[in-house]
């Protein structure tokens, strides 16, 4: 079965086959995600390290799953989808044993850092294989699937990660990755035995790849090194000029390049890069709230991780059920305003979080959790199809590997400026010991803040997508 040529249609078993193995590993990598902010704080308090630190379990595999979505999405085309999923569903296996042995911080996050590459590799082509798959009257419900196989993980995984966390120790939420990767493994050389199409003369851009990554890993270090100090150093400034070149170089290298990594013409085209940008905004909102949520809930709350899990059981319960109900609107009515509903709702959702957080009304805040997620499963897969549709089918390699890197550079600033925020306020507040050992009340005036921000974020994203709507639709 070859998916990396014109579209595959969606009605035979094969197709049935490869949509299931592609939403298996996507739901692998969310509950990853989930299980690993749940028990943040307590590796935190295992290694005895502050937010600043063991942000980075989280940190150092968004900045490496984001530099390198674009490199293997390129890399695919060379390889094959097929080959590319396998060996990265195979890494991400591999890796989240090594994390769950890990001994200490920094080998965690290291191993962290090669999880992160089996994932860039399974989502950087995921996306184009569903979407190659599904038929023009089905493309919105295609997308609406990613969202309610990720909810339908999460279901799982909160409640497995703060039982295992508590129970067993949090190097089991790792060691869970371990038989759903094997099983997928298993399916997906039983059902695809075939060799993808023989591959081309790799034609990479290198040097552009290279100052691409470069810019990306210096300007998250800049942000690190903010966060940790606070204060202007050498170090800080050196990472932020090394971006900014790196940045400059890169884009000077693809519009002289006769085959770049990343075609700069794409972002002409208003329909793609709005949505896009009005992505990142969106995610760096979600990602606040995925930082500092378990912090409130058991710092401030007094939950056992447990407990977390459970309250984190609302978001995959209302999308699971909002998020293909989402997709099929966009295909039966063709709503613009979808989006801009789902962002709206989610902006709204977090300013009014950020004063039950402050007021310390729990019953609300749980409450809260339902519009916030509907609002994200409006936003989703609405704005996913768009940018899907805004370019060729034969680019939709490049559109989904895009996109990708987009949602993880929303999700690294994300985690990045919350924890940046979170130590400059409680240091304006006077305290400067671990997050954990913060006054209650202070620790929640704090994230009140925070989360006021990221309902910024949601209105200034919310207006770009009314901009691309005018402009474009």
């Amino acid at each position: 079965m070859n998916v990396t040529g014109s579209r595959i249609s969606g009605s035979g078993s094969p197709e049935a086959i490869i949509r299931f193995v592609v939403l298996a590993a996507i739901a692998m990598a969310a509950i990853d995600g989930i299980v690993v902010a749940i028990a943040l704080p307590t590796i935190s308090r295992s290694f005895a390290a502050d937010v600043a630190h063991s942000q980075w379990i989280i940190t150092a595999y968004l900045i490496t799953e984001t530099s390198l979505l674009l490199i293997f999405g390129r890399l695919s085309e060379y390889t094959g989808k097929k080959t590319l999923f396998l060996a990265g569903l195979i890494l991400f296996t591999a890796s989240s044993l090594a994390c769950g042995l890990a001994a200490s911080l920094w080998e965690l996050i290291a191993y962290r850092v090669c999880q992160a590459c089996g994932s860039a590799m399974i989502f950087s082509i995921s996306w184009a294989i569903l979407f190659e798959i599904a038929t023009p009257d089905d493309q919105g419900r295609t997308m609406g699937y990613i969202g309610a196989v990720t909810a339908a993980a999460g279901i799982a995984a909160p409640i497995l990660g703060g039982l295992l966390t508590e129970t067993l120790g949090w190097e089991y939420i790792f060691l869970i990755n371990v038989p759903i990767g094997i099983l997928g493994v298993i399916l997906f050389l039983r059902y695809f035995p075939g060799k993808d199409q023989e591959g081309r003369e790799i034609v990479m851009d290198w040097p552009g790849s290279a100052t691409m990554v470069l810019s990306l890993i210096f300007i998250i270090l800049f942000l690190a090194e903010l966060s940790s100090s606070l204060s202007w150093s050498w170090s800080a400034g050196a990472c932020l000029l090394i971006s900014l070149i790196s940045a400059l170089v890169f884009l000077i290298l693809e519009h002289r390049s006769a085959n770049p990594l990343l075609d700069l013409s794409i972002f002409k085209n208003f329909g793609f890069s709005l949505p896009n940008i009005a992505t990142i905004c969106f995610y760096m909102a979600l990602f606040m709230v995925n930082l500092l949520a378990p912090f409130y809930f058991e710092e401030v709350m007094g939950m056992t991780p447990s407990r977390v899990g459970m309250v984190f059981l609302i978001a995959p319960v209302v999308m699971i059920i909002a998020s293909p109900v989402s997709g099929w609107l966009y295909d039966k009515k063709f709503s613009r305003a979808l989006p801009v509903a789902g962002i709206m709702l989610t902006g709204i959702s977090l300013v009014l979080l950020g004063y039950a957080a402050l007021a310390q009304d729990l019953p609300a805040i749980i409450l809260l959790f339902v519009p916030l997620f509907v609002g994200v499963a409006l936003f989703h897969s609405p704005s996913s199809t768009d940018i899907m549709r805004a370019l060729p089918l034969e680019r939709a390699g490049l559109a989904s590997s895009v996109s990708a890197t987009i949602r993880n550079l929303g999700m690294t600033l994300g985690v990045c400026v919350s924890a940046i925020l979170l130590t400059l306020i409680l240091e304006g507040a006077g305290y400067t010991g671990p997050v954990q050992d913060a006054i209650p009340g202070v620790l929640a005036g704090a994230i009140s803040s925070i989360l006021i921000v990221a309902a910024a974020l949601c209105g200034a994203g919310a207006i770009l997508y009314i901009v691309k709507i005018r402009l474009v639709d």
